[in-house]
C-alpha cells in the first residue's frame, strides 16, 4: 500500500516527537481528597469477592486507601481503617469474634461500625470515657450475590444500593469473579465505550476470540443519557443485522452483550448482558474489575461456566499467560496495560469512533468539579426504583440486504432497536420483556415484507 502524499513529511519523526505526555490528572487520580477519588466515594463500590473473606481479616486497598475487611462470628461484614486508634497496631492481625474484631496488641474490641465495645485492663471510668470519645474508622458494607460492596463517602450522603435488572432475570447463573489490571482505572473503563475495538483486538488482529461475526465493522451509534452512556455497533452478518450494545452507568458500572452465545447468524430478540462489572481503582496504578459472569438463555451458554470462563468473557483470553502467548494473542489486559501504569491521555489522537469516550470524560470532569464546589452527584436510584433498567445486550434480526447500499439501513435499524428499548424502560420484568420482544419481531417483519 502506497503512502498518502501528505504523510511523506511525517516519516521518521521519532527524534522530534515527544515520548511521553501529560495524563488527565483530574480523572486518573483516585485517592482520598482527589476530585475523582471523592466523586467515586459517593457510590457503592465492590471491594472483594465474598469467598475471599474467611475467618481471618483481609488487608485490601481501594481508592488509594489500605483497609481491613473482615466477617465476624455472627456473619456480619466490617471494613475498617488499618491502624487501631490505641497504639496504631494493624487490624489485619486482629481476631474476628462473634460481635466484632479484636486488636491483637491490647485486646480492644470493635464493632463492625467502628465503635469500641471493650477496653480490657483499664479502670471502668477511663474505658467508658475513651469509648465515648474514640472509634475505629469504619465504612458501611453489604454482601450481594457473592460480591462485597462498601460505601466510602460521607455517611450522610450514602445512596440507596442499586440493583440492576439484568441481575434479577430468572433462570440465570451469576458467577462472581475479579480481574486485576496493572494500570490506571480510566484506561480499563474506556474500553466499554469503544465498541469498534472488538472488531480488531478480539477478532482481526490474532484470532476470533469470541465469534467471526464480531470482525465486521458496522455502523456506530452513541447515546448520552442522564446516568449512562451507550455505544452500539450495528453489524451486517449475512442476512442478519446484529445490534450489540455496550453500556456504562455512572460512575463505573459496565455491561455488554454476550461473549459467546451471539454471533450474528441467528435471530436474538432482546438478549441481555453476559457480564456485569465495576471497574474499581485500587490506587492510581492498579485496578480490579469486580463482576459477575452471567450464564443462561439470555446471556452466555452454561457450557462456558468453567473456571476459565469468566476470564474469557472478561477479555477474550485467559489472564495468566506467558509473555509469548500475550504477544501472539493479546486481549484487553495487554491493550490497556501496554499504555503504561498511567496513560498519557494528552498524547492521544481521538477520532469520531471515540465520541463516547470524549463525552464520558467530559461529563466526569464536570461532576468532579461540581463536587469540589459542593454539588453532590446524582444517583441512578434517584431516577429509577430498583431494579434499574439497563440496555447492554444483543439483538439480531433477519433483514436481507437491500439494493443501493447497507449503511443507512444499519443505522436506521440500530436507532429503532434502541428506541424500542427506551420506550419500554418504565416497565419492568416480564411486561418489559414482552413489549420489547414483540416490537422487535414487528420491526423484523417490516423489513422482510
Amino acid at each position: 500500500m502506497s503512502k498518502p502524499a501528505s504523510s511523506i513529511s511525517n516519516a521518521y519523526q521519532g527524534y522530534r516527537q515527544p515520548h511521553r505526555g501529560d495524563s488527565d490528572e483530574i480523572l486518573v487520580r483516585a485517592g482520598r481528597g482527589s476530585p475523582c477519588g471523592e466523586y467515586l466515594r459517593r457510590y457503592w463500590q465492590p471491594v472483594a469477592l465474598a469467598r475471599e473473606v474467611e475467618d481471618v481479616p483481609r488487608l485490601i486497598r481501594v481508592l488509594g486507601e489500605e483497609l481491613v475487611l473482615f466477617r465476624d462470628g455472627s456473619g456480619r461484614y466490617g471494613l475498617v481503617h488499618k491502624q487501631c486508634p490505641h497504639r496504631r497496631a494493624s487490624m489485619e492481625f486482629g481476631v474476628c469474634e462473634d460481635d466484632g474484631i479484636r486488636c491483637c496488641y491490647h485486646g480492644w474490641l470493635f464493632d463492625v461500625d467502628g465503635s469500641i465495645l471493650e477496653i480490657p485492663g483499664q479502670p471502668q471510668a477511663n474505658a467508658e470515657l475513651v469509648m465515648r470519645q474514640t472509634s475505629l474508622g469504619a465504612y458501611p458494607v453489604r454482601e450481594f450475590r457473592g460480591l462485597v460492596f462498601a460505601y466510602l463517602g460521607p455517611i450522610e450522603e450514602m445512596p440507596e444500593f442499586p440493583v440492576y435488572d439484568t441481575l434479577e432475570i430468572e433462570g440465570q447463573t451469576l458467577v462472581p469473579y475479579r480481574a486485576d489490571y496493572r494500570c490506571n482505572w480510566l484506561q480499563v473503563l474506556d474500553a466499554i465505550l469503544d465498541p469498534i475495538h472488538t472488531s480488531f483486538l478480539h477478532s482481526r488482529m490474532s484470532r476470533a476470540q469470541f465469534s467471526e461475526g464480531m470482525a465486521e465493522i458496522g455502523e456506530l451509534l452513541f447515546y448520552e443519557r442522564e446516568m449512562s452512556f451507550l455505544g452500539s455497533n450495528v453489524r451486517r452478518v449475512g442476512d442478519h443485522v446484529w445490534v450489540r450494545v455496550n453500556e456504562l452507568v455512572l460512575p463505573n458500572y459496565t455491561q455488554a452483550g454476550a461473549a459467546f452465545s451471539a454471533d450474528g447468524t441467528r435471530p436474538i430478540y432482546y438478549g441481555r448482558t453476559a457480564f456485569s462489572r465495576w471497574v474499581v481503582p485500587l490506587d492510581d496504578e492498579n485496578t480490579t474489575a469486580f463482576a459477575w459472569a452471567i450464564f443462561g438463555d439470555r446471556a452466555d451458554p452454561e457450557e462456558y461456566n468453567t473456571p476459565e470462563g469468566p476470564e474469557l468473557i472478561e477479555q477474550g483470553e485467559r489472564l495468566d499467560r506467558s509473555y509469548e502467548e500475550r504477544q501472539r494473542f493479546p486481549g484487553d489486559a495487554e491493550a490497556v496495560e501496554g499504555m503504561g501504569r498511567i496513560a498519557d491521555q494528552k498524547m492521544e489522537h481521538l477520532v469520531p469512533s471515540d465520541k463516547a469516550i470524549i463525552q464520558y470524560r467530559k461529563r466526569l470532569r464536570k461532576l468532579c468539579r461540581d463536587l469540589e464546589q459542593g454539588i453532590e452527584p446524582s444517583h441512578v436510584t434517584g431516577s429509577w426504583p430498583n431494579p434499574i433498567p439497563t440496555y447492554g445486550g444483543d439483538t439480531v434480526l433477519r433483514v436481507p440486504r437491500q439494493a443501493g447500499g447497507d449503511n443507512a439501513l444499519l443505522t436506521e435499524i440500530g436507532e429503532r432497536v434502541m428506541q424500542i428499548q427506551f420506550e419500554a424502560e418504565s416497565m419492568s420484568g416480564a411486561a418489559r420483556d414482552e413489549a420489547v420482544i414483540a416490537a422487535l419481531k414487528s420491526l423484523e417483519a417490516k423489513y422482510q415484507s
